[in-house]
């Protein structure tokens, strides 16, 4: 990709695009899809891998004496090791060792902007002192020097110029962030296998790579890419939308046929065009304020889940091979538009898979794990019931003919849905699932999660800010009680409401 060619890539990034093409020669895309949740397995299974390089390296830095490594070292990671950072620790004998401290960035050519001392939040125990520092662009060594503090220390964390632990995976804070998640994309790339399609059309892989290209190219608050559709895609979307539609008034669920009605009647949705962007992420963000990005492909579980955070669908433009319409072994617009959109466009179902993005946030490789497999059997293969019938809800029977009838034919096994339970449940990427989980409702399926939430092993909660488009850590004093005088001013305002409701 050019792009990447032209902007030095970071450390995460430059392991993450590698690890994509390796990804598909590895496992290519056998059978009839890719899962989110084989991305999550992936991804994990890189960050062991990486993990045990770096902790290796931090390990050599810790036995050597020779600076010259060190900074061999800290160089060979540049784009991993922050330029500025902020160190907070706690001296092993108070303040009588700080000068000897102070030294040591002295020694490691990192330069002191601001230092200063803080007392113990809870009144009592050790005092910690707060550096913030840059080290010099040649010679400067931050691994170096907070290997050589830790054993003066009794506590010690990281920060980079953003204020995000270094030791912890990172995770946007504000919609334009997404931008960063942009190069994560598993770019998927029909001639690497030969079952797909496309993989002997050259003219169909030369279309998606110029559909990926737009996307690639994309950043948040430019216009989203329009994309004219040849009159082979346009009657490829009519084969499956014509297919579809005729079973959904007895399969789906009535948020999704709602919907549904709602997108022909504002968005133009028919089988005779296939719709834009643009004009369907306007729709939703009036409606309960999600809206769409484009992208070139799949994206790695981490970054597709924190996106779901921010209330943002990232959204494939391309169609399908139109030799088989009902078959797609990665998610196309079909998926997208047909099975994602009509749910997104329900409140309820709305908050519920933003709960999902909320809980990724700095979660663990393990616990993405978790949460791409509910996310797999809830918002791509969920049942609900409704009027003592089951319905489908998930984006994958929604865009599935055959699925869709298979998952409500009697003949896989229906279990109800538990977090605890779905998020170790055995998938199948090849074949239709042997089970389905049903909730009863969206909102009783959002509790279930919030419980769930409670067990993840994550050092801080979050909250998201709909007017700032940002997510706030809530890692200190000050901001629970911001956001407990938010809560305080919609409970008051709750009760006015109700006040005067029972009154007239």
């Amino acid at each position: 990709m050019a792009e990447d060619e032209q902007q030095p890539r970071s450390f995460r990034n430059r392991i993450a695009s590698d690890s994509a093409v390796e990804y598909q020669f590895t496992n290519g895309y056998h059978g009839r899809r890719r899962s989110l949740i084989d991305d999550a397995r992936a991804e994990k299974e890189l960050c062991r891998t990486t993990g045990r390089r770096l902790s290796s390296a931090w390990r050599q830095l810790s036995l050597s004496e020779d600076d010259e490594d060190l900074e061999v070292l800290d160089h060979a990671e540049d784009n991993y090791v922050p330029v500025k950072a902020t160190i907070v620790f706690s001296p092993n004998d108070g303040f009588e060792r700080l000068p000897a401290i102070l030294d040591a960035f002295k020694r490691y050519h990192v330069k002191i902007h601001h230092i200063e001392s803080r007392p113990p939040q809870d009144g009592g125990g050790d005092v910690s002192v707060l550096v913030r520092c840059e080290r010099d662009e040649c010679k400067g060594n931050i691994p170096g020097l907070v290997i050589s503090l830790k054993g003066r220390v009794k506590s010690l964390q990281l920060f980079n110029e953003n204020g995000e632990d270094v030791d912890g995976p990172w995770f946007p804070k504000v919609i334009a962030d997404l931008d960063k998640c942009h190069h994560l994309v598993t770019k998927f790339e029909p001639e690497l296998d030969a079952d797909h399609p496309g993989f002997s059309d050259k003219v169909y892989r030369a279309r998606r790579k110029k559909i990926a290209d737009a996307a690639f190219e994309y950043r948040h608050g430019q216009p989203l890419p329009v994309i004219e559709y040849t009159e082979e895609e346009t009657e490829t979307w009519g084969i499956v939308y014509n297919s579809l539609t005729s079973l959904y008034q007895t399969h789906s669920c009535k948020e999704h046929i709602e919907g549904l009605k709602l997108l022909e009647k504002h968005c133009g949705y028919s089988a005779d065009e296939v719709p834009q962007l643009e004009a369907v992420s306007n729709f939703l963000k009036e409606r309960t304020g999600w809206q769409l990005r484009p992208v070139a492909g799949l994206v790695s579980a981490r970054d597709f889940l924190a996106s779901l955070a921010f209330r943002v669908f990232q959204c494939t433009q391309y169609l399908r091979h139109g030799s088989k319409p009902h078959h797609s072994p990665e998610p196309d617009c079909c998926h997208e538009l047909l099975g994602h959109v009509p749910m997104l466009s329900d409140p309820s179902f709305a908050q519920f898979s933003q709960e999902i993005g909320l809980l990724s946030l700095g979660a663990s490789d393990e616990d993405i794990e978790k949460l791409a497999t509910c996310y797999w059997f809830t918002v791509e293969f969920g049942l609900c019931r409704q009027d003592n019938k089951l319905k489908a809800y998930g984006a994958g029977l929604l865009s599935s003919y055959g699925e869709l009838e298979y998952a409500l034919s009697g003949k896989p096994e229906i279990k109800n849905f538990e977090p605890e339970v779905t998020a170790v449940e055995p998938y199948d990427d090849v074949n239709y699932q042997d089970v389905y989980f049903v909730s009863d409702t969206f909102d009783k399926a959002k509790e279930q999660l919030r419980s769930y939430a409670s067990r993840i092993q994550r050092p801080f909660e979050v909250t998201y800010d709909p007017y700032t488009q940002s997510v706030e850590v809530l890692d200190s004093r000050e901001k629970i009680q911001r956001l407990s005088e938010k809560i305080k001013g919609d409970v008051n305002l709750l009760n006015a409401a109700m006040k005067k409701i029972i009154i007239n």
